[in-house]
């Protein structure tokens, strides 16, 4: 099983915000949804675009691609719309403290 790695402070990823990191050579995007933090693959499955740059949705814990639109849930990673079909990949996170942690 991965190591978590501290990434942030809970303040430095405001609620309805993504931010983005480097971990052990993959790309993420840690997402706050209503104090509830999530960490998915930064680049959307359709066509290069970093997902940090898109809306999130708190009601219904989404973020939506910045360059065609598609948006992904932050709990599974699967598309709720088209033109994306292929998940993106999802990563365990833990507070510790006022610390986001992710394990990739």
């Amino acid at each position: 099983m991965a190591d978590f790695v501290t990434v942030a402070t809970i303040d430095e990823i405001p609620n309805g915000t993504a931010k983005s990191f480097t971990i052990n050579d993959q790309f993420i995007a840690v997402v706050n949804c209503d104090g509830t933090f999530y960490a998915i693959d930064n680049i959307c499955s359709h066509a290069y675009a970093e997902l940090d740059q898109g809306e999130v949705d708190t009601d219904d814990c989404t973020i939506e691609c910045p360059l065609h639109g598609s948006i992904f849930s932050l709990e599974t990673g699967r598309p709720r719309t088209l033109p994306a079909v292929t998940p993106i990949a999802t990563y365990p996170v833990q507070i510790v403290g006022n610390e986001v942690q992710v394990a990739v």
